[in-house]
């Protein structure tokens, strides 16, 4: 069996039911300034694969925010939720083991000034359920 899975999905699953208040994604669209906060979840190219179980995503969540403070405040809840929360966790589809900040919740740039985006880059060892 091999230790790919959509990490994508598996995180905007989980982060639906825990950010209640935002919309989670992984693509963003037109409708964005009616949809904040919104929590962005991008797999990003690197990572690896043990070749038995075990694979490393890197992961990019980017938080939108109508403010700054907003952005900020959200950015560090989802911080907390991933770097406590997630880890030793499971679902029906995977096991979440080490999670690590490799970069930590920061202001990114963004095109529209009538929002905020604050982002921070993940290392998330994981498998799936056997």
């Amino acid at each position: 069996m091999t230790a790919l899975i959509d990490i994508e999905l598996e995180l905007i699953t989980r982060a639906t039911s825990r950010f209640p208040q935002a919309v989670v994604r992984d693509e963003l669209d037109n409708k964005l300034l009616n949809e904040l906060p919104t929590i962005q979840v991008q797999q990003v190219p690197g990572g690896g694969y043990d070749g038995l179980r075990l694979a490393r995503f890197l992961v990019d969540i980017d938080v939108y925010a109508a403010t700054r403070a907003a952005a900020i405040d959200l950015a560090r809840g989802v911080h907390d939720w991933a770097t406590r929360e997630l880890r030793g966790s499971a679902s029906a589809t995977a096991v979440i083991g080490r999670v690590a900040a490799l970069s930590l919740p920061a202001p990114r740039p963004y095109e529209n000034t009538a929002l905020r985006r604050v982002g921070a880059t993940y290392e998330i060892y994981c498998h799936p359920v056997s």
